[in-house]
């Protein structure tokens, strides 16, 4: 498009990122009758809302813990942990972070996590369900809940606090003996195993292709999307402006949902928020004959994830602390795939190469969501960590109707970035 045809738009609000943080917003602000700009570099959800298990869940009290015992860290600094891998220059950097991520952890930091987290969790199911029934995106969605698999009695002892938050808010549970476990699970090796089956939780075959019908949805409801890199973003009379691919967007109102890129442009805004990243991986594979999975599990002490979905059995990884911007390491899905084979007979991979993302997470575990306390006209929806795909569809809402200037129907006090003003 040449400088006479390229075309100037002004909008109510520009989104900025299209995972499903970014495509909620922008879906959730245009049904409240506002003129919308989705902006991103890429084809909506190909980033972190792409790779992920795919797990709606409505438990999840507890913050991610760091590990503590003696033997734990051994691993982790030998590299023989699947839950977590480190880069030794990364850890150093990020010491104070993880001083403050450790002490939200926390019997009195999870208290205040679990007070914050329940009502999100209350609607996050419903919230999906509501808008993949008007986005045909429902064919993805399946119940049966998810597993949490226990392979020694120590693992499940210390799990016990989220089970205890779950009955404090009324969610419902299974407590499976190895029996049980082979009767609900066939294709597991359930030898020596415990399992916690959450109930109310759901699943989707592929989250890829929720974002994408999601983006669809938001696209014949009138939204508009555009290509284009928000580090451009820039102030001209009071308005925000971005140059995109095929026109100059302008609106008063900017939302910043770009995930682990967050913290690209909102350094360069002058805005400081204790934003770290955890990287993850997936790989698919062929399940060997006669072997199946109907509902997504996780090895809670080994941090990885098996999820059926369209494309074959999806595994993906637990955490991994290194430069977001770093080429992938294949020894984290490596020693992963290893754990798995233990519980389940993976054929051969699907995929050429392995997938990589990137999670936004804060030390507290809990979004930002809200207002800038810095910039007129800036909003925040970033920082989900482990929950983005959980939460996208109700922090969506939240942050629309706040920008709406509508009353939000949860108190999100404790999701404002406020709390980490200076």
């Amino acid at each position: 498009m040449t400088a006479k045809t390229r075309q100037t738009q002004s909008f109510d609000v520009m989104v900025l990122g299209a995972g499903i943080v970014g495509v909620c917003t922008a879906l959730h602000l245009r049904r409240l009758g506002l003129d919308v700009a989705l902006i991103d570099r890429k084809h909506p959800g190909e980033e972190a809302s792409f790779g992920n298990a795919g797990i709606v869940q409505r438990n999840g009290f507890v913050p991610h813990r760091m590990p503590t015992r003696p033997l734990q860290l051994l691993g982790i600094a030998l590299g023989r942990s699947s839950a977590v891998s480190v880069d030794p220059v990364t850890v150093a950097r990020l010491l104070p972070w993880l001083k403050a991520y450790h002490r939200a952890g926390s019997e009195r930091g999870a208290e205040a996590y679990s007070r914050i987290i329940a009502p999100l969790r209350a609607f996050a199911v419903d919230e999906h369900l509501d808008l993949a029934r008007t986005t045909n995106a429902d064919r993805f969605y399946r119940q049966g809940g998810w597993l949490h698999l226990f392979r020694s009695e120590t693992g499940y002892r210390d799990s016990e606090i989220e089970r205890q938050y779950a009955r404090v808010f009324g969610v419902a549970y299974d407590e499976l003996t190895e029996s049980d476990l082979g009767a609900l699970e066939p294709g597991l090796q359930a030898d020596g195993l415990r399992a916690v089956h959450w109930l109310e939780s759901c699943s989707v075959s592929n989250p890829g292709a929720v974002v994408d019908a999601y983006w669809r949805g938001f696209i014949r409801e009138g939204g508009r999307y555009f290509r284009g890199d928000a580090r451009k973003l820039g102030r001209q009379r009071g308005s925000w402006r971005l140059d995109c691919e095929r026109c100059d967007a302008f609106a008063p109102h900017a939302v910043v949902a770009m995930g682990a890129w967050s913290v690209d442009l909102l350094g360069l805004l002058g805005e400081t928020y204790p934003l770290a990243v955890k990287r993850g991986y997936h790989m698919h594979y062929r399940p060997r004959i006669g072997a199946s999975l109907s509902r997504p599990v996780v090895d809670v002490e080994n941090g990885f994830a098996l999820t059926p979905t369209d494309n074959g059995i999806r595994l993906t990884t637990g955490v991994e602390l290194a430069p977001r911007d770093a080429p992938p390491n294949p020894a984290v899905l490596k020693l992963a795939k290893r754990r798995a084979e233990d519980l389940f007979p993976l054929g051969r991979s699907l995929n050429d190469e392995i997938w990589m993302g990137s999670r936004p997470c804060l030390p507290d575990s809990l979004p930002l969501v809200g207002a800038s306390p810095v910039t007129p006209g800036l909003w925040l929806n970033s920082g989900h960590g482990h929950d983005g795909f959980t939460l996208g569809p109700i922090t969506g809402r939240l942050l629309a109707a706040m920008i709406a200037g509508n009353r939000p129907f949860l108190d999100t006090a404790g999701l404002s970035p406020a709390r980490f003003a200076v």
